[in-house]
């Protein structure tokens, strides 16, 4: 529909009509007036940013508009100021609503597509007043909106301009005719709801407004209007040719050269065409190229030089050219003829405090972040990014799944169910079209980045004939990449709409299931691991797959960064909100976090077991030396430096470094000098590493890629005697009191437990210890019901009874044990032993015998608090960063330091969290470093979970701020906490090996010391 003058509002329902008066599509290329402008990829003359303060007015529904607001003569002087780029709702306007699934209206009104709520649309109406620069006086002049959500219509100088659907590319419009020397007035009216938002459910935040960039740009006299390179490369993947589609505009172009300059800036390949019309085309030579890939992105640059009919320069383009070639190969997908695996990553563009409007700094922070932690494949869930964020990934190295702005979700799919009976696009000629437009709107702005290997479809949207046709589309117009999309799994008569088997949250077995039964496509997991909350447990079973099938191709974690919103609480304080937060109804809550970084870009701790499990180089050690694997595609180990670290008992003994050579794909086995440890007895750990011996543009030298470690024990020779001094027993009628030099540890009759550990005069035990079953429940455990199936154990935490006492006075020590019968079952008994030494240190021996017919245990520990002066903590444990029995391959034995505090990790959500596995001994001080020591053997170590809170503080806080006021500091000692989990987080349990089964007998033992 072009040359339409009068806008309707009847355009907003009707799916047929999306794009009015705006300019086709184009690629994203710069230009520039000369070479040295080109080459310096300065800001560019030819366009000027209306980015800033505009003039605003906001309606809850189109009646309630300022109509005329356009027009020249109406004066917006008493408007407010509204910042562009940004979002409507977080500069004090409505309100953010976050839904996933449903569609955001769902609810509060009865609708099928087409229809939007015509009376709950709320309507931004922007102006902005400008003077047009001079140097764009007398020229063509454009106006570009690069994001605005969801339909808007434009206004310049009282006319109508044009109307564009589709948030997330840009939309176009020609100026000319209206624009003025002098002062000019635009003006926007942005509609929230549209038969695009029946397209975009995805699962996100739902705002609107203009959120991307907007500029004004004019054109040389002749114009590269659009820019299609290709690369090709020979069957050795040495020689490659460069082919280029250039569309001309404007006046009549004498010539243009096509030059091509390698990264120093040397010539590397030049043609030419001589009067080339509306379209020049060219294909050159390159000859002996360097290629592009996540592990060395090289690029290359290409200047196109437009000379007009004169001879004179009028035009530079700088593109630049990556050599590569990604292709289905035998049912597998290469990357320069060598099998891929995606070690990937779901991101949305988010920043904590302004929405889906993100600065350069935070996709520098994002994508430096994905190197460090070796994620080397973003899929941009669920919609084209900002042109910036291609760029930056063909510098720095990254695979991208770019996928176009299409989710109906909610048209399909109800509360779980498959139900497509109303699902759109489906087989509907009336949605074909604008579907259509917005695979051609991502292809034709994107279509030159190297770093793009997979165009997709978009997301949950079902299966049917227009995103089949999209498809067709994608391999039509661009052969060099493939095509995904993951909803035919749902219906496989639309089979052919995907290159590659793609499912979301299937499980490893299912997945070895497909892998098995002889497939006709690779498979790579679109989501995986989904990330909500303390999550990632399991991991490694799906990055176990990777060298069990060829045809496994790895998967992209859900999701990169937490979708929550700074605001403040009733007090004042600013914390971080979910869904619902906001009044906004309908929502989905807190299923917004899902992020393996926190949203105020702070690394959680699940990225420990991220960065190891996707490391490329495999580093096993052992007493002798260290295997290395080097599982890079095209990069051998020359950039890195072997660093390899002896420790005993967690103190460094021995340190060294190499240089070695294992070449990309091959293994080598490299002997390590280690000292002679033999003669004295310990535990030791060998600490192998990979890191970078100069910067990259991602990270700074000395940057650890790869890490393994090596544990083994010397046993001692003698036999460690009983600490030697009196011991005096004092019997009462209530307590038993057990007295030694300089200490005292009473055990009561009456509250059944330990209730006093003094050292000197300071006493540890600020409430007795007391068996504990349960762990605060995280989003995964919620999602599976964990908390319905073993409820019991909650109780059994907090009405266990003591039944038996018993004291045992031997040589050298004194034994109090207590029985306790638990309200879960008259079956269970569980007996807490303690044996007090003369030194003052208490061995505690826990154990529970089991029964069947009872729900797995969430935890077997023992739970006690401490004043909370002793908050400094100093493990020789497995960490540094917490970790659980199926997230703790990234964990190394070691010793670490923090604070009570930093054990409650900022999961949105208050839950389970700080745990550590395989804890030797833990410190826990106050600031004079007095306190306690917790110990237990090395071949028999504990977890230990220390926080300000218990696990019932935790369970029922739905934000950080209700928690209390710190009093204490709570230890937590666990013979085994079950998994965490991670497969997904609505109905995926825990997998069966870390489980805590209930018919089993359990024990552990840990000591206290004084410290």
């Amino acid at each position: 529909m072009t040359n339409v003058t009068k806008p309707s509002l009847h355009w907003l329902a009707d799916p047929t009509v999306f794009a009015v008066n705006r300019l086709p599509a184009h690629s994203d290329h710069r230009y520039y007036g000369t070479m040295d402008e080109a080459k310096a990829l300065a800001p560019m003359a030819m366009r000027h940013s209306l980015g800033g303060s505009w003039k605003f007015s906001y309606a809850v529904h189109p009646a309630a508009r300022a109509q005329s607001f356009y027009q020249l003569d109406y004066d917006c002087g008493g408007w407010d100021i509204i910042e562009v780029p940004g979002h409507i709702q977080l500069q004090g306007y409505g309100k953010p609503q976050y839904v996933n699934t449903m569609y955001p209206w769902d609810g509060h009104h009865d609708l099928r597509p087409p229809a939007i709520p015509e009376n709950d649309n709320p309507v931004g109406s922007y102006v902005k007043v400008f003077d047009l620069p001079q140097a764009m006086e007398g020229r063509p002049v454009f106006i570009s909106f690069q994001g605005v959500e969801s339909a808007f219509y434009v206004w310049l100088n009282g006319q109508f301009v044009g109307y564009a659907e589709d948030s997330f590319t840009p939309s176009e419009f020609d100026l000319t005719p209206y624009v003025q020397a002098g002062e000019n007035k635009l003006a926007v009216e942005v509609y929230q709801r549209s038969t695009g938002g029946w397209l975009e459910d995805q699962d996100f935040w739902r705002f609107s407004g203009i959120f991307r960039d907007v500029y004004l740009y004019t054109i040389p006299d002749v114009h590269v209007r659009d820019l299609f390179v290709r690369t090709e490369l020979d069957d050795s993947f040495s020689q490659g040719t460069l082919h280029v589609d250039a569309k001309l505009i404007g006046a009549a172009a004498s010539k243009i050269v096509f030059e091509l300059q390698d990264a120093s800036g040397q010539q590397a390949a030049v043609g030419e065409v001589q009067s080339p019309g509306e379209q020049a085309s060219v294909s050159v030579d390159a000859g002996a190229v360097q290629l592009w890939s996540a592990e060395r992105p090289y690029l290359y640059t290409l200047y196109i030089q437009v000379f007009d009919a004169s001879g004179a320069l009028v035009a530079v383009v700088p593109q630049k050219v990556g050599f590569r070639r990604f292709a289905m190969v035998d049912g597998i997908m290469k990357i320069n003829g060598e099998r891929i695996v995606f070690k990937g990553v779901n991101r949305h563009e988010f920043n904590h405090r302004s929405g889906r409007v993100i600065t350069e700094a935070d996709m520098l922070w994002d994508i430096k972040t994905i190197k460090q932690n070796n994620m080397n494949a973003v899929r941009t869930s669920h919609y084209p990014n900002q042109t910036r964020w291609y760029e930056l990934c063909d510098e720095y190295g990254i695979y991208l799944i770019d996928e176009m702005n299409l989710e109906t979700h909610g048209s399909w799919q109800k509360m779980g169910a498959v139900e497509p009976s109303w699902n759109i696009p489906g087989n509907k000629p009336e949605w074909h079209d604008i579907v259509m437009d917005r695979a051609v709107s991502m292809v034709e702005r994107d279509k030159n980045h190297p770093s793009i290997l997979i165009w997709s479809c978009g997301n949950e949207s079902y299966a049917g004939e227009v995103i089949l046709s999209v498809s067709n589309y994608f391999r039509e117009r661009d052969s060099s990449r493939l095509v995904h999309y993951e909803g035919v799994f749902h219906n496989r008569d639309y089979d052919a709409t995907s290159d590659m088997e793609s499912r979301m949250y299937a499980r490893p077995a299912t997945i070895e299931e497909y892998l098995n039964d002889n497939p006709q496509k690779p498979y790579i997991s679109c989501e995986y691991m989904h990330a909500m909350g303390n999550s990632v447990g399991g991991m490694h079973k799906y990055t176990e797959l990777e060298n069990k099938y060829p045809k496994y191709q790895g998967g992209f974690i859900w999701d990169f960064i937490d979708q929550v919103l700074a605001k403040q609480n009733r007090y004042g304080e600013t914390f971080l909100a979910y869904g619902g937060d906001f009044d906004d109804r309908a929502t989905d809550y807190n299923f917004c976090t899902d992020g393996i970084v926190y949203a105020d870009r702070r690394v959680s701790p699940k990225m420990q077991e991220v960065k190891y499990l996707y490391q490329n180089i495999k580093l096993r050690p052992d007493a002798q030396g260290v295997h290395v694997s080097n599982e890079n595609l095209f990069i051998g180990t020359d950039g890195y430096a072997l660093k390899y670290t002896l420790y005993l008992e967690g103190v460094q003994v021995f340190a060294g470094a190499l240089d070695i050579q294992v070449a990309a794909q091959s293994e080598a086995y490299i002997p390590l000098q280690l000292p002679d440890t033999a003669q004295q007895a310990g535990e030791y750990a060998l600490h192998v590493s990979l890191a970078l011996k100069q910067a990259e543009v991602w990270a700074d030298a000395g940057h650890e890629v790869a890490f393994g470690q090596y544990v083994f024990v010397v046993e001692s020779k003698q036999q460690a005697a009983l600490p030697a001094g009196p011991l005096r027993v004092a019997n009462g009628d209530v307590n038993i009191g057990v007295h030694g030099r300089d200490f005292t540890v009473m055990f009561s009759k009456q509250a059944g437990s330990l209730t006093s550990l003094r050292y000197g005069a300071r006493e540890m035990i600020a409430a007795p210890p007391a068996p504990l079953f349960w762990r605060a429940t995280t989003d995964n455990d919620k999602g599976y019901a964990q908390g319905f199936e073993a409820a019991g154990w909650y109780a059994a935490s907090l009405t266990r009874k003591c039944i038996a006492i018993d004291l045992d006075e031997q040589p050298g020590s004194v034994t109090v044990s207590y029985r306790y019968a638990l309200s879960i079952s008259k079956d269970i008994e569980v007996t807490v032993s303690y044996t007090v030494y003369a030194d003052g240190s208490v061995n505690v021996q826990t154990r529970y015998d089991g029964t069947e017919g009872l729900p797995d245990l969430p935890i077997f520990a023992l739970s006690f608090k401490v004043p909370a002066d002793y908050s400094n903590l100093e493990y020789y444990a497995l960490g540094p960063d917490e970790n659980y029995i199926d997230r703790a391959f990234g964990a190394r034995l070691g010793v670490f330091r923090n604070q009570a505090s930093d054990n409650v990790a900022a999961y949105v959500v208050p839950q389970e969290s700080g745990n550590r596995t395989g804890v030797r001994r833990v410190d826990i001080a106050d600031e004079h470093h007095r306190g306690i020591r917790i110990t237990a053997p090395a071949k028999q170590p504990v977890e230990c979970n220390i926080s300000p809170y218990t696990a019932f503080e935790l369970e029922n806080a739905a934000h950080h701020y209700e928690l209390p006021k710190v009093h204490y500091t709570v230890v937590t000692v666990a013979g085994r906490q079950m998994g965490v989990g991670g497969d997904d987080s609505w109905g995926a349990p825990v997998h069966d090996e870390y489980l805590i089964k209930a018919n089993q007998s359990l024990s552990f033992s840990f000591t206290i010391h004084p410290l």
